[in-house]
């Protein structure tokens, strides 16, 4: 796991021991960042559930002006801490389950990241709190990683996009 590209490409993420975490893979984030690349400098970023941070930390290294992350687990947030260690940069971290976060937290992004567990219904749940809250700015871009086709609807988001990478799924939501 690596950052890809901006001003701390190259780097070497710290990472996950074991086979419990399933992190986004280098192509998956490869393919996510040439699709957002225009809208990356000067975004506010939401990484949310955001593992060892890497969509995050990649954002940060191709200028995003603030990325805010939040994971339930502090096993996460540990290895989240030591990356942003590893390029010096400060960030909000949060330690909050997903619906306590997205109902408290008062900034509007530009780029909101959602990667659940694969097979938990999480992320169309956290869609549909960030639609209810209006959290995603006017042009701004939500994208859920999931391991299969997003089915539903989402009132007050519009699909636009989906993209498959091996057993990953994109999903590309704009507001309404």
């Amino acid at each position: 796991m690596r950052i890809i590209g901006g001003k701390y490409r190259g780097r070497v993420l710290t990472g996950f021991k074991g086979w419990d975490i399933r992190p986004t893979s280098d192509r998956v984030k490869e393919s996510l960042f040439n699709i957002l690349a225009p809208e990356i400098s000067g975004a506010n970023v939401l990484d949310l559930f955001c593992g060892s941070g890497s969509v995050g930390l990649e954002a940060i290294s191709r200028g995003a002006d603030l990325v805010v992350f939040n994971d339930a687990s502090k096993d996460s947030l540990a290895v989240l801490k030591k990356n942003l260690a590893l390029i010096g940069a400060n960030a909000p971290v949060y330690n909050l389950d997903f619906r306590a976060f997205l109902e408290r937290i008062d900034i509007t992004f530009d780029i909101i990241y959602i990667d659940p567990p694969y097979k938990s219904g999480s992320g169309e749940e956290a869609l549909r709190l960030i639609a209810s809250r209006r959290l995603l700015n006017t042009g701004g871009v939500a994208v859920l990683e999931s391991d299969k086709p997003f089915a539903g609807e989402i009132s007050e988001l519009v699909r636009y996009d989906e993209r498959k990478y091996g057993i990953a799924y994109l999903t590309f939501f704009s507001p309404d």
